[in-house]
């Protein structure tokens, strides 16, 4: 009985954890938004991107092109792609973190 208890327990905190640790709310959003003013916003202004227009930062661009999650995000963000440079070895892996968190973040709330 009280192994059972325990488990039930330790279930409740897992799920509580979880539910108040989601991806965006973990992140620090407002240094996502400095890094990327400071690293990504001569490109993305506002989510738009000056290169490749129809490859902005929009939720439907990025649900388009199987972008549209925080991992495939920093991923891009980490290495790079086509005319977009890597900034895996310019920012630490929490900072890249933080820009992915703010773009899904922006691209949710349509910048």
């Amino acid at each position: 009985m009280l192994n059972r208890l325990f488990t039930l327990v330790l279930l409740g905190l897992f799920l509580v954890g979880s539910f108040l640790c989601s991806p965006v709310q973990a992140a620090d959003l407002e240094n996502g938004k400095k890094l990327f003013n400071k690293n990504c916003a001569q490109c993305h202004r506002g989510g738009m991107n000056v290169v490749i227009k129809d490859k902005n930062l929009s939720q439907e661009a990025l649900e388009k092109y199987d972008m549209f999650s925080v991992e495939a995000i920093a991923y891009q963000i980490t290495n790079g792609k086509n005319a977009m440079p890597a900034f895996g070895r310019r920012l630490k892996p929490d900072q890249i973190e933080d820009v992915a968190n703010y773009v899904y973040s922006q691209a949710q709330s349509g910048w």
